[in-house]
Parts: C-alpha cells; sequence; structure tokens
C-alpha cells in the first residue's frame, strides 16, 4: 500500500489535486525507494498520524514541527510526541516543563502527545518521513509542498484557528495564514540550544486564550501517566 492511500478522507476533500500532483507521486516514489533501501520512519502507516488524529474541522490549534524523529520506535507520525515506552525527547521535556511551570500539569511520565490530537491540536511535521538515524534526510523532497498546502488549508477555513510556530524554521510559515482571522502564536524553539528563551514564553496561556476568544471548547494539556 502507498503512503498516499493512508491520507484520511477529511483531509483529502480539501487538499484536492495535491496528491495528485506530479512532484507528489514523485515523493511517493522517493518513499518507496528509501524503504526499499532500510529503514525510514515513521512506518508507512503513520506517516499521516498527525491528520488520522485530529480531522480537517477539528483543528483548533496547528503545531508545526520540522520533521520526525529519526531514532528507533519513536517517531509515529505526530511532531513533538513519541511513542507509550520511549523516553522523552528534548525538546517535549521542555514543553512538559513550560507547562509545569506555567499552569502547574504534572510532568507525565511519556511523551505520547495523541490526547492532545484528538482534542483538535494537529501535530504537524513539515517532512512526515525520515531516513533511520539521519535528520533532516527527507528535506526537500516535497513534503514541504503538501504540508504548506495542509497550513493553507486550515487558514482558508472560515473557522478561526490558532497557529504555533517555534523557532525560525516554523515561522518562515507565517506568509501561509491569514493572521487576520486566525491567531498565531510565535517563540523559540524549545530544543535544548533555546530552551533559555522558550522557558518563561507562556505560549499556553496564549494559545489557551485565543482558543477561548475563537470559540472553542478549551484544550486540556495534562499528559495522564501511563504507569511505564
Amino acid at each position: 500500500m502507498t503512503d498516499t492511500a493512508q491520507l484520511p478522507e477529511s483531509w483529502r476533500e480539501v487538499l484536492g489535486e495535491e496528491p495528485r500532483q506530479p512532484y507528489f507521486q514523485q515523493l511517493m516514489e522517493f518513499v518507496a525507494e528509501e524503504r526499499a533501501g532500510g529503514p525510514v520512519y515513521p512506518p508507512s502507516d503513520q506517516v499521516f498520524a498527525a491528520l488520522e488524529a485530529t480531522p480537517f474541522d477539528r483543528v483548533k490549534v496547528l503545531v508545526l514541527g520540522q520533521d520526525p524523529y529519526h531514532g528507533e520506535g519513536q517517531g509515529h507520525g505526530l511532531c513533538f510526541s513519541v511513542r507509550p515506552g520511549v523516553r522523552t525527547p528534548p525538546s517535549l521535556r521542555n514543553i512538559y516543563k513550560e507547562l509545569h511551570a506555567e499552569l502547574g500539569h504534572p510532568v507525565p511520565d511519556n511523551g505520547y502527545l495523541m490526547p492532545w490530537a484528538r482534542q483538535g491540536v494537529l501535530l504537524l511535521n513539515a517532512v512526515l518521513t525520515v531516513r533511520a538515524g539521519e535528520a533532516n534526510s527527507h528535506k526537500g523532497k516535497g513534503w514541504e509542498k503538501f504540508t504548506d498546502a495542509v497550513i493553507r488549508a486550515v487558514s482558508d477555513r472560515p473557522d478561526p484557528a490558532v497557529f504555533v510556530l517555534w523557532g525560525n524554521y516554523a515561522q518562515k510559515k507565517l506568509p501561509l495564514i491569514d493572521t487576520e482571522r486566525h491567531a498565531v502564536v510565535k517563540g523559540a524553539h524549545p530544543s535544548p540550544l533555546s530552551a533559555k528563551k522558550f522557558f518563561g514564553s507562556q505560549p499556553f496561556t496564549q494559545i489557551d486564550k485565543a482558543v477561548a476568544e475563537q470559540g472553542h471548547e478549551p484544550i486540556d494539556w495534562r499528559i495522564p501517566d501511563l504507569g511505564l
């Protein structure tokens, strides 16, 4: 089964011709070749997991990451998130620290962010696949064009959303967003390299305020412990 067959129905409708564009077909061929040559993450049935978990009409918040984790068993298609039982990566640990400092939520024993996704937080990476052990190895192959179309689709929607752009890479996507209708929360990336600027930036307070102003149900940011 090709990766494109996994594209969820709600997104297939709004993305229209995008998956039928020549670049997308070439991208699918490239990913298939990469998989034939060695491990590629996430597995093919989880490439569009973020779109599967958060249908188009339920997006309240869009968090933009760069590319998937490249370690075995880490990535499962949601940016910043790892599967249950996998050690919480440094950037996510910093997100949890800020969440604790800001809203008092306890730091969970896992990095599985599916509870956010199910509440309307689209955890989208700009690049949706990666070669094992090689960060950014699928950069510039076409994924960015596809995920730009996803960002534009949310921006074009009458129902407003909150776009969360952490770090310079994410902030380059600002021109894709109609800032008249949507809220944008910008700040430093939670990576250890820029965490000093990230800590104290109060992103969750800003997101919660914007979600409320847009008339949406609040997001419960607590991640339950899994006892692992």
